[in-house]
């Protein structure tokens, strides 16, 4: 039998297929019943599970994450798709195929890697080009780099979607750069390589997107500082120390690509290049989310569901 997507199911369906459940809680109702509140998930998204009536045996043979098959249906609640399961049975990882479950970039990854590699080349600065040497050459961390999400929920979430998120923003950098001739293109191009370097270390995604324990905390920010730094003391120890003032430039570019306290940033942008980095940064971010959203809207409405992280609903009619 084949796999029933997320995308494919619409309201009023009898659900009986294998999914990936992920964070799951138990919850108790304001009659003090206790239910199941989790998502459960595919490569082409996920949507809210509630399992009714549950026990607290139910909800310890829940993998965290990990595949159920469930039997159930799908309703609107609050004109938003959702699952009511009414029973689920834990599914070994070795009976799924997981290419059915990790969303997966439909770019050539290896396309790209160059891509990147060819822009980073034209970096003349020699301390950054020696920097920007050292990750290259470290073969472990770029194939993480080639693999990694770029986020487990709000952009680019699937593997490869970091090496296509710093692609599409080197790619915007190379374009806009000859508009600003002041700004220093080889840190915002060294700036943009390394500023989510350390996601390959913050999140896990073998079986389903996830943050690990030091993800979770130290995050990617200080983390790609701190690498950035162990690269530096590296080519110390080789005898081509990196200049202190490259090394506090391309660090601020780090700290503040969030560009805003509330969203993690440690510093806010006080140079043109770390703004620079922060607006490609979240343009990339901002239309990936649009896209998806848009695309992946279940119902026949010109306009998506309210989304959060943006704030607004969307408008999906194009112009043709």
């Amino acid at each position: 039998m084949s796999h029933k997507f997320i995308n494919e199911i619409i309201a009023g369906e009898t659900i009986n297929d294998i999914y990936l459940v992920k964070e799951p809680i138990l919850r108790s109702t304001t009659k003090g019943d206790l239910y199941i509140a989790m998502y459960i998930c595919d490569r082409s998204g996920q949507l809210n599970c509630r399992m009714w009536q549950a026990t607290e045996s139910a909800y310890n043979q829940l993998p965290k994450p990990g595949f159920v098959h469930v039997q159930g249906r799908s309703e609107l609640y609050q004109n938003n798709l959702q699952i009511v399961i009414n029973h689920f049975t834990v599914v070994n990882t070795d009976k799924v195929c997981l290419d059915d479950f990790l969303a997966r970039t439909d770019k050539d990854t290896g396309k790209m890697f160059e891509e990147i590699k060819k822009i980073l080349a034209g970096i003349k600065n020699q301390h950054l080009k020696m920097l920007i040497g050292e990750f290259l050459a470290d073969n472990d961390l770029m194939e993480k780099f080639r693999n990694a999400p770029a986020a487990i929920k709000l952009h680019h979430n699937y593997l490869g979607g970091l090496l296509e998120h710093t692609n599409n923003m080197l790619k915007v950098a190379t374009a806009i750069l000859p508009l600003y001739p002041k700004v220093q293109a080889d840190l915002v191009l060294a700036g943009i390589f390394l500023h989510d370097i350390a996601k390959t270390e913050e999140l896990s995604y073998d079986i389903a997107f996830a943050y690990t324990d030091s993800g979770q905390l130290i995050g990617h920010i200080a983390k790609s500082f701190l690498m950035i730094n162990q690269k530096a003391e590296s080519l110390i120890a080789k005898g081509t120390p990196i200049d202190k003032m490259v090394l506090d430039a391309l660090g601020h570019i780090i700290l503040s690509h969030h560009g805003q306290y509330e969203f993690g940033s440690p510093k806010l942008p006080a140079t043109a290049e770390a703004f620079m980095v922060n607006y490609i940064d979240d343009l990339d971010a901002k239309i990936g989310q649009v896209t998806v959203a848009t695309e992946n809207e279940t119902s026949d409405s010109d306009w998506t569901a309210w989304q959060n992280a943006l704030q607004t609903r969307l408008y999906r009619k194009r112009i043709e």
